[in-house]
């Protein structure tokens, strides 16, 4: 009972981050700073929605200059982009340090509600197939992006070869997903069919990433 409750917390919370509305209410685009730090820097992260949330503040960037602090609405966009990619590289380098100071113990750990090894083991995985490449790809991949930090760290993965393919990911994530809401953010259907725009849109963010693998793992298993 007391794990149904918690799932529906979540769900429930999901729901709240992905309208515009209530984000506005509660901290505007800084709650969403706040957000993309924590779903990097911390395992318990893993179920925040951090494409769906990018393109609504996108969104929110283009239909609300009153509520920033430029009058040029491209200049608002630059402003929040940087202050996103600044959030969420810095939440890959705290991650990159918990699992550097903190790797054996997470990988003893017992599994519970907010902490499953599964999700270290899959990071892992993601990680050998991908090498340093996968701190930039794994941007596009929920649940996935905050572990392959943390399995940085415990590799002991070079700290500048990880900030770099960190900072690279960063900017293509943000830029991309924040910009393609920020372009579509006054059509009225868009507006209209925000759900189905963000299934469309997660959908559209990770499967390319995830053919990838899959295909070159088929690849790799036919010449072996």
């Amino acid at each position: 009972m007391p794990k149904i409750i918690f799932m529906e917390v979540i769900f429930e919370s999901f729901e709240q981050l992905l309208n515009p509305e209530w984000i506005m209410k509660n901290g505007g685009l800084y709650l969403v700073i706040a957000i993309l730090f924590i779903e990097t820097a911390a395992f318990f992260g893993f179920f925040l929605p951090g494409d769906p949330l990018l393109f609504v503040a996108g969104m929110l960037i283009a239909v609300a200059n009153h509520a920033f602090p430029f009058q040029n609405e491209m200049m608002n966009l630059g402003f929040w982009m940087l202050l996103f990619i600044a959030a969420t590289a810095l939440g890959y380098c705290v991650g990159y340090w918990v699992g550097k100071k903190f790797g054996y113990t997470l990988q003893n750990k017992k599994d519970n509600w907010l902490f499953k090894k599964k999700h270290i083991e899959s990071a892992q995985e993601f990680y050998k197939k991908k090498g340093g490449f996968a701190v930039a790809i794994s941007r596009f991949l929920p649940i996935v992006r905050t572990f392959v930090p943390l399995i940085g760290g415990m590799v002991k993965m070079d700290f500048r070869k990880f900030s770099f393919y960190n900072m690279l990911g960063a900017v293509i994530w943000v830029v991309g997903v924040t910009s393609l809401g920020f372009v579509l953010g006054e059509n009225p259907w868009v507006k209209a069919n925000l759900e189905l725009i963000i299934i469309a849109l997660v959908v559209v963010v990770t499967a390319p990433v995830i053919f990838k693998m899959v295909f070159g793992k088929k690849k790799t298993t036919s010449v072996s």
